[in-house]
């Protein structure tokens, strides 16, 4: 047997990004790019759109049809894998995107516009989940940690990137290129899958679809995106608690149905995946104040759009930056210790920047706004990818494997519909005083992502108690 160090220095990043894994990384990776960086995207393209193709009243349903499609998309993948294998699932994954984008691009008024991103959302959460997914037969065991780090890094370099090209096209009144320029990077991705991601093995393609899971999972996830514009705190409040009675329903569901979206093993007495999902959930529900980070810094320290934008994506930036890096730990006390700071660490980041928030703040306090966001963000980069190889590796049944794998992305793009919907809540609660607004939002997340610190330690003990 090989020593930890032997393992660590084997693992590195110079393997992933060399000759033999760097076109199967690239695909791993642009999958989830393109997803994410999609999300946002369009969000800076709208005012553009509307001034060109009318819909105004439809405005607030662009992230709605995206997330829905997103979340039903990645509960099919295991079935999708099982019927294709890796590179159908694939050309599938980025051939839906594709047509989603150029259907966006030509769109004659906002109806077709919607129908496109939700075409769009079906291809990005379908590639979201493949890339967790595929990484079993795609990359050597040793390489799964810095994989997931690189494909989750993914979400946060999509949610930098995403609104920066999409106000940069619409700067120029280039709205439809927008569109056109990602269907031509999921061409190009499309193109190269058959040449470098390993085919896999078919089998199980007449796996029953679980549509209860799924359609108590889309209603959870139309009812916390509606709750998110509805007018009002107690309208809002009440999509919330619809949403979260239907996860239950879900749950409830799954626990005793043959036909599920999570492995079996996650719903067995004394498993750690549950409390995995929990705590992957748990932090990138955080992702979520990024929305409404740029309205803070406008409204209360007066900074131009381009300037509060990128202030919003420096959660976002903590996150990629730190997990290239968390990646590196070994050693099961490491990785444990990890798991449960990074939700810490995002709590409190979210505790001092609803600290330092002031009307009218001056300049000197706006710039220390960005480097206390990125710490924030950091405390996803932590244990994210350690949390991804915890699900990967909670069973050695290779279908069951794919399937918890899969299941990340689901929670991934679940938790972000949930912790949007939840921040305009706070944010309505605060009234006509932005200060109150802006510090609910941030004080309310605090406690929730500090959950994931509990979570994580009972994800510990169960980990703990099935090795011995």
């Amino acid at each position: 047997m090989t020593s930890t160090d032997d393992a660590v220095e084997a693992a590195s990043w110079r393997e992933l990004l060399g000759p033999r894994h760097l076109g199967s990384a690239l695909v791993l990776a642009g999958g989830v790019l393109v997803g994410a960086i999609n999300i946002y995207l369009a969000s800076s393209l709208l005012p553009t759109a509307v001034a060109d193709i009318g819909g105004a009243g439809f405005y607030a349903w662009n992230m709605t049809f995206y997330l829905v499609a997103m979340v039903i998309a990645t509960m099919l993948v295991s079935r999708v894998l099982a019927r294709w294998g890796n590179v159908g699932a694939y050309l599938m994954g980025f051939g839906v995107f594709v047509a989603g984008s150029l259907a966006c691009a030509v769109s004659p008024a906002m109806p077709v516009l919607l129908a496109g991103r939700g075409v769009q959302g079906l291809g990005a959460g379908l590639l979201s989940g493949l890339g967790f997914a595929v990484i079993h037969s795609a990359l050597p065991r040793r390489l799964w940690t810095r994989g997931n780090a690189l494909m989750s890094a993914m979400y946060g370099v999509g949610n930098f990137a995403g609104p920066a090209l999409g106000g940069l096209f619409a700067q120029f009144g280039s709205w439809r290129l927008a569109f056109v320029a990602m269907a031509v990077i999921g061409a190009v991705c499309a193109g190269i899958v058959p040449r470098v991601v390993p085919r896999g093995e078919r089998g199980g393609g007449r796996t029953p679809v679980p549509v209860v899971s799924l359609v108590l999972v889309t209603a959870a996830t139309v009812a916390v995106s509606l709750a998110g514009v509805l007018p009002g705190t107690v309208a809002m409040a009440a999509g919330v608690a619809v949403a979260l009675l239907l996860v239950g329903g879900f749950v409830a569901h799954e626990r005793r149905s043959g036909r599920r979206v999570f492995p079996r093993t996650t719903y067995t007495a004394g498993s750690a995946l549950k409390w995995v999902y929990l705590t992957i959930g748990l932090l990138t529900f955080g992702v979520a104040v990024e929305t409404f980070v740029p309205l803070f810094a406008q409204r209360l320290g007066g900074l131009p759009p381009v300037t509060a934008g990128l202030l919003g994506a420096a959660v976002s930036l903590g996150w990629s930056l730190t997990q290239l890096g968390s990646a590196s730990a070994a050693g099961g006390r490491a990785v444990r210790r990890l798991c449960v700071l990074g939700p810490l660490v995002l709590a409190l980041g979210f505790l001092a920047q609803g600290l330092l928030l002031r009307d009218a703040a001056p300049g000197w306090l706006m710039l220390v706004w960005a480097p206390v966001l990125v710490v924030a963000g950091s405390g996803i980069g932590l244990a994210y990818p350690h949390l991804s190889v915890a699900a990967m590796s909670s069973t050695s049944d290779p279908a069951e494997g794919r399937q918890a794998a899969a299941a990340i992305a689901t929670v991934t793009s679940l938790s972000i519909a949930f912790g949007t919907a939840v921040a305009g809540v706070l944010l309505n609660a605060g009234g006509a005083s932005m200060l109150t607004s802006a510090r609910y939002v941030l004080f309310g997340f605090a406690l929730v992502c500090a959950v994931g610190a509990v979570t994580a330690r009972a994800a510990n003990r169960r980990a703990g108690a099935e090795t011995r």
